[in-house]
């Protein structure tokens, strides 16, 4: 049984795929200071209260926080007696390198949103995932990443806007009733809302200009479908991309090793 984990900047995702499905999804905040200890007891409680029997014996990573794969490493030695297969080193193989500057590090979770989308919907697109950052990945016709955008995350926004003005609140993301706001509250939540919008669709289409090939647009990541509710923004909405992905570069690991 494989054991997919996406740490983030925020947060850490684990989901258990029996090679045709994912059998459960479960997300904690990142925080490096955590041990392979603390990994396990916190997996094998919400294991045991779905009654989730499984093997666990092979693991792949995509992490954005390199302080954390140390533990997660002993993790998979200590409690699944295997050595993970971590994405952005050299042993793990990509079907499709990416082709950008050289010596450029490339992002493991771009590199993996890649192979997810180029697996579902095939090549020439743009994955647009809405995370602490929001980036925006350019995937070629024969699948490789060849690079993209990064903007502020939505939060990330919110929560400067919040700190760097004394006088402004913190206030959730949501879509207004109207651009023009009559409070403090509501004129935030416009500007950001709105704001991201125009932002996604401007460098959307800068970017198939650039690309001059027909392009889709693809969405993931837990805001992408409150951004769809404004405008017709993508052409496809994918909740599990991510996870699809490194299930995606682990098969083609096993199937080149």
């Amino acid at each position: 049984m494989l054991l997919c984990i996406d740490t983030g900047n925020t947060n850490t995702v684990f989901s258990i795929w029996d090679g045709s499905q994912f059998l459960a999804t479960w997300r904690t905040s990142t925080e490096w200071q955590r041990t392979a200890d603390q990994y396990f007891v916190w997996l094998s409680t919400l294991m045991k209260a779905e009654n989730l029997h499984v093997d666990i014996d092979q693991v792949i990573i995509s992490s954005t926080v390199p302080r954390v794969v140390f533990n997660l490493r002993v993790l998979c030695d200590r409690y699944f007696n295997c050595r993970p297969l971590v994405v952005g080193k050299p042993d793990c193989l990509l079907p499709a390198p990416p082709r950008v500057d050289a010596g450029t590090i490339v992002g493991p979770d771009r590199l993996v949103n890649a192979a997810g989308a180029f697996d579902r919907h095939g090549g020439d697109l743009i994955v647009v995932d809405f995370g602490t950052a929001t980036t925006f990945d350019v995937v070629d016709g024969d699948g490789a990443y060849i690079g993209g955008v990064i903007a502020p995350g939505v939060n990330l926004s919110l929560e400067a806007l919040h700190h760097a003005a004394a006088a402004l609140p913190h206030v959730d993301v949501s879509q207004p009733q109207a651009v023009i706001g009559t409070n403090t509250v509501a004129c935030m939540q416009s500007g950001v809302f709105w704001g991201y919008i125009g932002l996604v669709r401007e460098i959307c289409a800068r970017i198939k200009a650039e690309h001059d090939e027909p392009m889709q647009v693809i969405g993931t990541g837990g805001l992408a479908p409150l951004f769809e509710q404004g405008e017709k923004l993508f052409d496809v909405l994918e909740d599990d991309l991510t996870m699809h992905g490194l299930t995606v570069i682990h098969c083609f690991n096993k199937e080149n090793s």
